[in-house]
């Protein structure tokens, strides 16, 4: 890569890395290569996709982040404690990072650096669940897929409630902890998700793009984003 592009794709690096964390990923491309004092056919030209740029400048931060948050949940003493911290913790990035937000809600699945963070996450995620119900302090019904619907509801919650009242996801978790504890388990009225249904379900909860989506670079558009 030449010097000037270097420069560009730096400038763009930054600038995205900024805007990702104001106003989420699916922040306008084009006010992305404004911000960065470029074209928005440079940004083309240098990363081609959302998606590129995302993996590019997103997963390694997401995945340090993610990787605190299981390691410090796992170390935890008492297995409750550990599994109520990583669902409070994780609740937490996405209130307080939008970036964040979309990660943990996996708003664009063609990112595809990014989906292995993700499937990283969720593996550590079996093993704090799996390490409460051991302990029995957990009731043995809940998946990772149920901690899935967690974060997509707190995400849809957090979003609509952080001007009028920022901490009420706070309550809302509370609650839902508290009726995961095995003594208060009762029986459940259906079965959980199949991964095919999760995934189709977090789709429209988060807006995914249709897969395989574009920067164009002859009109200028964005990539449908508005």
């Amino acid at each position: 890569m030449r010097a000037d592009a270097q420069r560009n794709a730096e400038k763009l690096r930054r600038a995205a890395a900024e805007l990702f964390q104001e106003r989420g990923l699916q922040a306008p491309l084009k006010e992305i290569a404004r911000r960065a004092g470029v074209s928005h056919g440079t940004l083309y030209n240098l990363f081609g996709t959302r998606e590129a740029l995302i993996d590019d400048v997103i997963a390694d931060l997401a995945g340090e982040r993610l990787e605190e948050v299981a390691r410090e949940a796992l170390v935890r003493e008492d297995a409750w404690d550990g599994f109520a911290y990583y669902i409070e913790r994780i609740c937490e990035l996405q209130v307080s990072d939008p970036a964040m937000r979309d990660v943990i809600t996996g708003r664009y699945p063609d990112a595809e650096r990014l989906m292995a963070v993700c499937e990283s996450a969720r593996v550590d995620s079996v093993r704090i669940i799996e390490r409460a119900q051991r302990a029995g302090s957990l009731r043995p019904d809940f998946t990772s897929g149920d901690m899935v619907f967690v974060f997509g509801t707190n995400a849809l919650i957090a979003q609509a409630a952080k001007d009028t009242a920022p901490d009420a996801w706070r309550r809302g978790i509370a609650f839902f902890l508290d009726g995961l504890r095995s003594e208060a388990a009762h029986p459940l009225p259906t079965a959980p998700l199949t991964p095919r249904q999760l995934h189709e379900v977090m789709a429209n909860v988060t807006g995914t793009p249709a897969r395989g989506q574009r920067v164009t670079a002859d009109t200028g558009a964005d990539d449908g984003t508005p």
